[in-house]
């Protein structure tokens, strides 16, 4: 994959994770619209621009699982996978 994201924007891959309850039903995601998303930290951006000309540090670092909410960013194909990009202000949390 070749891609550098702008500002302070990230791309993730979305980790996939099936739910199952105690019977063995499977839920698929579109049960809950409130469900956090992990993913996986793919490229970082060179962080915000700032009013004095220097640049914000990112947060977040490629390879790092991270959680943040299902509806947001935006959705991009890349090389036949999917992957989402947002703005490094909608991660919620780092994954340790």
């Amino acid at each position: 994959m070749n891609i550098q994201p702008l500002g302070g924007r990230v791309v993730l891959r979305l980790l996939q994770k099936e739910e199952v309850t105690k019977s063995g039903i499977v839920l698929p995601d579109t049960v809950d619209k409130e469900k956090k998303s992990e993913g996986e930290v793919v490229a970082v951006g060179p962080g915000k621009l700032l009013k004095d000309g220097s640049r914000a540090p990112m947060e977040v670092s490629v390879g790092q699982k991270v959680l943040v909410k299902s509806w947001g960013g935006d959705e991009v194909e890349i090389d036949g996978e999917d992957y989402k990009i947002f703005d490094a202000q909608d991660i919620l949390a780092v994954i340790q």
